[in-house]
């Protein structure tokens, strides 16, 4: 017996384009936990650098918290589940 959440679901269509610039969040299927038996996601949010229908580059974000600095990702298009923008952070008021 599989539970909902170890079935793999189907993923919306990619779009054809996405425009450079573009801030936005990616959710990528990680695989199985080996402990747990359950599927992981990991999430990538920052800007596109560049998207050619198989390979997305993204200027990631740095952490809000700072703990992890802001870095150039290159992201398989297979291993995309969602993708969805996202408006730019407000500037901290001081």
């Amino acid at each position: 017996m599989t539970s909902f959440e170890d079935t793999p679901q189907p993923h919306p269509p990619l779009p054809a384009t996405i425009p450079q610039g573009a801030r936005i969040v990616v959710r990528t299927d990680a695989g199985i936990d080996e402990r747990t038996g359950r599927r992981t996601y990991r999430d990538f949010l920052g800007h596109v650098v560049s998207w050619n229908g198989t390979t997305l580059v993204l200027d990631r974000d740095p952490s809000a918290d700072g703990r992890r600095p802001a870095a150039q990702v290159t992201i398989d298009a297979s291993s995309i589940v969602r993708l969805k923008p996202i408006p730019e952070r407000r500037a901290h008021r001081f």
